[in-house]
C-alpha cells in the first residue's frame, strides 16, 4: 500500500513515532516517510525494535552519547541519522 494517511498501518506507526521528545519525532517519522516503502522485512524489524525502546535511551543512542550493544542496530541508528532533514 502507498504511504498514506488513509494507509492503517502507516497510521498505527506514525503514531507510535510520536515520542516524548521533537527531535526523536522527527528522527523516526523521517524513516518512516522516506525509508518504510521501500525497506526489507530485516530493515523493518529494526525500526520496530526502536519503536519499543525508551525515549531516553534511543536520545543517548541519537546523540551518540551512548551505542547499542547489538552492531546492526547500531548501523541502522546510523542510518536514521544520516537520513536528510
Amino acid at each position: 500500500m502507498p504511504i498514506t494517511e488513509e494507509n492503517p498501518e502507516i497510521k498505527r506507526l506514525r503514531w507510535r513515532c510520536r515520542r516524548g521528545m521533537r527531535e526523536l519525532d522527527q528522527l523516526m517519522l523521517r524513516y518512516l516517510d522516506q525509508r518504510w516503502l521501500t525497506a526489507d522485512d530485516a530493515e523493518r524489524a529494526f525500526f520496530l525494535q526502536l519503536l519499543d525502546c525508551e525515549d531516553d535511551k534511543l536520545w543517548r543512542w541519537f546523540m551518540g552519547l551512548e551505542r547499542p550493544e547489538n552492531a546492526d542496530l547500531d548501523d541502522f541508528v546510523t542510518l536514521i541519522s544520516d537520513l536528510p532533514a
